[in-house]
C-alpha cells in the first residue's frame, strides 16, 4: 500500500504478510480520498477509524494532516503493526485493540469523519448496528461524515442519516450525515 497524498506522498508501507486483513486498494482509496478533499479540510480533523486493519486510512488521513486519529481493531498484530508504522511517521495515531462493538458501546468522544472498514462478511444486522451506535451514541460531530466500505451484498441505503454510496470496483463506499435542515427566517423564507 501507499500513501496517495499529503506530507509523505508516495511512500510504501508494507504490512505483515500474517496478518487478517482485507486493505483498501489504493485506487478505491484515492476515488474516496478525492470525495473528501472536495468537502472536508483535513488540518485539525478528529477522525475515528474502524476495522483498521492495517491503519491504510488513517495514515492516508495523517499525511493530509489530521490532529487526531483514533484506530480501533481487534486483531494484537494489527493494533502493533499501526501503532509501529504511526511513531515511524510520526502521525498522532492512538491505536486501541478492541472488539469495534463494545468500543463504540462504551465510548464517548464525538470526531469529525468516522470511517469503517469491516469484514465483507460481516452480517447485514451488523453493519446497520454499527450505523445505529455511532448515531444513538453521538460519536459524529454534526457536521462531520461517516463512510462504511462493503460489499454490493450489503445494502445500507435505508439505514438511518444515509446521504448517497460510490461504487469502485468490487467495493462500495456509503456516506452517512446528519440531515441538514433548511434555515427558515421569520417570514416563512429559506435563507
Amino acid at each position: 500500500m501507499r500513501i496517495i497524498s499529503g506530507k509523505y506522498k508516495g511512500r510504501r508501507i508494507n504490512a505483515p504478510k500474517n496478518l487478517p486483513v482485507r486493505p483498501t486498494t489504493d485506487m478505491s482509496k484515492e476515488s474516496l480520498f478525492n470525495i473528501l478533499n472536495n468537502r472536508l479540510e483535513f488540518d485539525g480533523l478528529k477522525v475515528l477509524d474502524l476495522f483498521s486493519g492495517t491503519g491504510n486510512l488513517s495514515y492516508e488521513f495523517g499525511s493530509r494532516g489530521a490532529d487526531s486519529i483514533t484506530s480501533v481493531d481487534a486483531d494484537f498484530g494489527c493494533v502493533k503493526f499501526i501503532k509501529q508504522t504511526a511513531a515511524e511517521f510520526e502521525f498522532n495515531i492512538t491505536a486501541i485493540k478492541s472488539d469495534v462493538f463494545k468500543f463504540l458501546a462504551a465510548h464517548r468522544s464525538a470526531y469529525d469523519v468516522i470511517v469503517a472498514d469491516p469484514p465483507y462478511n460481516m452480517e447485514q444486522k451488523h453493519f446497520e448496528e454499527l450505523v445505529h451506535l455511532i448515531f444513538e451514541n453521538g460519536l459524529l460531530q454534526e457536521d462531520g461524515i461517516m463512510i462504511i466500505e462493503h460489499s454490493k451484498y450489503t445494502k445500507l441505503e435505508h439505514a438511518t442519516n444515509f446521504s448517497f454510496l460510490k461504487k469502485y470496483g468490487g467495493s462500495i463506499f456509503s456516506f452517512f450525515e446528519f440531515e441538514r435542515e433548511d434555515e427558515v427566517d421569520e417570514d416563512g423564507e429559506e435563507e
